[in-house]
């Protein structure tokens, strides 16, 4: 995992492009602890968080660990509560194919930005896993149950143009807008003072966060 601060912007990059950004059990756990960090830091406004190259945002679980036996708390569960306590913006700047578990860092996020390469799948039938509760609920929420159903249980890859006009993402744009599009989507929660950022967050969430 890479991260870069710039101010009050943390910017997270899945980094390991020759496997299409694919997550092991030990950059779950890395997630992890930089989204916990995040949540108790604060002079941070913004969570960016996007994949290494232009090939893909995140291909979900590597498939080589997916199936070993966890001791302890699941790492995904962990990785995703720790990404939904974060109490500032998160944004997911989508530069490729979402997969999966990639799918559920875009959910965990506030605002999802994609470029038209993007396409949206999580192929837990296939792969005989479960989705999180939250995933599936969120899922619900922005594309529908006929939609979610489909991509769920039928396993339907979802285009860019489609996501958007289904509201699972937030804006769709050229590769060569997305860094300027998520910085202006960014501005205002940047200059903002935290703790109303924080308490705006929490009442969008419904008093959650």
């Amino acid at each position: 995992m890479l991260t870069r601060r710039e101010g009050a912007c943390l910017t997270v990059t899945i980094n390991r492009p020759d496997k299409a950004n694919s997550l092991t059990t030990e950059m779950l756990t890395a997630l992890r602890d930089i989204f916990r960090t995040a949540a108790s830091d604060d002079g941070l406004r913004v969570v960016l968080i996007t994949g290494a190259g232009e090939r893909v945002f995140c291909a979900g679980a590597d498939l080589n660990t997916l199936y070993d036996v966890q001791n302890g708390p699941d790492p995904w569960d962990e990785m995703a509560a720790a990404l939904r306590a974060v109490p500032v913006l998160t944004v997911a700047a989508i530069n490729g194919p979402c997969i999966g578990g990639g799918l559920t860092l875009a959910l965990g996020c506030d605002i999802r930005v994609c470029v038209p390469e993007a396409r949206f799948s999580y192929p837990v039938l296939k792969n005989k896993v479960l989705p999180g509760q939250y995933d599936v609920d969120t899922l619900t929420a922005l594309a529908g149950t006929g939609r979610s159903a489909a991509i769920l249980l039928g396993g339907a890859a979802v285009s860019a143009e489609d996501a958007a006009a289904w509201g699972l993402a937030d804006r769709m744009v050229s590769r060569d807008a997305l860094e300027e599009t998520c910085r202006s989507l960014c501005a205002t929660a940047l200059a903002a003072e935290g703790a109303h950022l924080k308490t705006l967050k929490s009442m969008l969430k419904g008093g959650s966060s």
